[in-house]
C-alpha cells in the first residue's frame, strides 16, 4: 500500500503524536508499504532529513510556542502527491495538515483514516485564556472532522467514548498505540552512562529523583506534582524534580517552586532528541504524572518499559496498562501523592516489584501489534470498496485552512 500520514505536529517536536506516527510509520515500512509523512517545516528540522518526510512551508502558531502551522502545499508537492497513488490517508491532527489531508482525500477519492489524539476541549486555554474558543466549540469541531472520515481510530475506550458523547457516527476502531519497548530498555545503557548522565544535570549517583518526561504545560497538571514535594523533602530532604522537556507552561512552575521554597530541587532539562530519550527516562527512581487530559499516555508506558516505576492519577486511558500495587500506584487526590512517592523512593522490595511488572506489562503494547491493527483496518477499508465520492478540485491550488475544509 502506499499511505500519506499528515499531521500537524512531527519531530524534531518530542510529543506523543509524534512518537506514535513514528512508530507506525517504521512499522507498516518493515512490512513493505510505502509510508510518506507531511508536516509543517520546523527551524529545528535536521539538515538531513528522514526519507519520505515532506515538510510544508509554515508559520509560528501564535498561541503555542515552538508549534508550527501549514501555509500552502507547493505546486510542486501537490503534483507529487498526486504521484504517489495514495491508496490511504491517515490524519493525526485536525488542523493544517488534517485540511490538507481531508482535502487530497475529497479530490482523490482516497479513504481517510483519522487517529483522535487529543481531547482539544482541555486545551481551549490556549486560545485568550478559553474566552474566544469555548469546550463546547472544540467539541463540536472534534465531531465534525471525525464524521468526514471513513474510519477513526481511538487509542482507549476513554476516547471512542468521548467521541460517541459528542456526536461522531463514523465507525470508531480502539487501537492502542504501541511502543518499540527495545527504545527504552534499561541494559541500553552503562552505570557509567547514566551516573555520567547524573552528573551531568546536577544530581549525584544516590540522589532520589522524580521523574516527569513530556510537553511542560498547563493541562499536564505537573504543578499537582511540584505541590507534593515540599513533604516529600521533610521526609527525604535530598529528593529532586527532573522535568525533561519543553513548553509554555516552564515559567510558571519555576515561580510555583520558588514560592513554595523548593527552587534548588527543581531541574529542567529543555527538550532531548528521540535518540536520547530512553537515557533520560533512567534519570528517575519514580516516574510520576498527575495528568487526566490524555487520550492513552504514551509517557506512563515508556517509563514503565525502561523500568521506572509509575505513580499516576487514577485515569481510564491507563487503566488497561496500570493497577494499583501490582503495575504501578495510583492516587485520587493530590493529598495522598507524597506518602505515595516516599513509599516508591524508600521500600526497595516494592520498587522492584512494580519495575519488573511494569516491564512484563509492556510486552503486550507491541509496536509490532499497534502496526498490524492499523494494517488490519486499512486492508479492511480498501476491501470494502469504501471510497469517498471524488471532487473536482477548485482552481485555487491547495491553501490549507477554511477553504480546503469545505471541500
Amino acid at each position: 500500500m502506499n499511505i500519506g500520514i499528515f499531521s500537524d505536529t512531527y519531530y524534531p517536536q518530542l510529543n506523543g503524536v509524534a512518537t506514535s506516527i513514528r512508530t507506525l510509520a517504521h512499522g507498516l515500512e518493515k512490512k513493505g508499504h510505502n509510508v510518506y509523512i507531511f508536516t509543517p517545516w520546523d527551524p529545528r528540522t535536521p539538515e538531513i532529513d528522514e526519507p519520505n518526510v515532506y515538510r510544508i512551508p509554515s508559520m509560528p502558531f501564535l498561541f503555542l510556542k515552538n508549534f508550527r502551522a501549514g501555509l500552502l502545499c507547493p505546486p510542486h508537492l501537490s503534483k507529487k502527491i498526486h504521484s504517489m497513488n495514495l491508496d490511504i490517508i491517515h490524519t493525526q491532527t485536525e488542523f493544517s495538515l488534517g485540511f490538507l489531508g481531508k482535502y487530497i482525500s475529497t479530490t482523490q477519492g482516497i479513504p481517510l483514516v483519522h487517529t483522535y489524539h487529543t481531547m482539544y476541549e482541555d486545551y481551549v486555554h490556549y486560545i485568550a485564556g478559553g474566552h474566544i474558543i469555548t469546550q463546547e466549540m472544540a467539541r463540536e469541531y472534534s465531531k465534525f472532522f471525525c464524521n468526514a472520515t471513513t474510519d477513526v481510530i481511538a487509542p482507549t475506550k476513554k476516547t471512542e467514548d468521548l467521541l460517541i458523547s459528542y456526536g461522531v457516527t463514523t465507525p470508531i476502531s480502539i487501537i492502542p498505540t504501541g511502543i518499540d519497548t527495545a527504545h527504552f530498555r534499561k541494559e541500553n545503557y552503562s552505570p557509567e552512562e547514566i551516573l555520567a548522565l547524573r552528573h551531568s544535570v546536577g544530581l549525584e549517583a544516590d540522589t532520589p529523583v522524580v521523574l516527569s518526561i513530556g510537553r511542560v504545560a498547563k493541562e499536564k497538571s505537573i504543578d499537582v506534582v511540584l505541590g507534593a514535594m515540599p513533604e516529600l523533602l521533610e521526609k527525604l530532604p535530598d529528593a529532586k524534580m527532573v522535568i525533561v522537556g519543553e513548553g509554555p507552561e516552564k515559567e510558571n512552575l519555576e515561580l510555583l517552586a520558588k514560592n513554595l521554597g523548593i527552587g534548588d530541587h527543581l531541574i529542567f532539562t529543555g527538550g532531548k532528541p528521540w535518540t536520547e530519550i530512553g537515557k533520560y527516562y533512567q534519570l528517575g527512581n519514580v516516574f510520576c504524572s498527575a495528568s487526566v487530559t490524555e487520550t492513552q499516555g504514551l509517557t506512563f508506558a515508556e517509563a514503565m518499559a525502561a523500568g521506572v516505576p509509575v505513580v499516576a492519577k487514577d485515569d481510564p486511558c491507563i487503566q488497561n496498562i496500570i493497577s494499583h500495587n501490582k503495575t504501578g500506584l495510583l492516587f485520587e487526590d493530590a493529598e495522598a501523592l507524597p506518602d505515595l512517592l516516599y513509599q516508591l523512593l524508600t521500600d526497595e522490595a516494592l520498587h522492584n516489584n512494580l519495575s519488573k511488572a511494569g516491564m512484563e506489562t509492556m510486552k503486550n503494547l507491541s509496536a509490532e501489534n499497534f502496526c498490524t491493527c492499523v494494517e488490519s483496518l486499512y486492508e479492511k477499508i480498501l476491501q470494502s470498496g469504501n471510497k469517498p465520492e471524488k471532487v473536482s478540485p477548485p482552481a485555487i491550488p491547495l491553501v490549507i485552512g477554511a477553504r480546503a475544509a469545505k471541500k
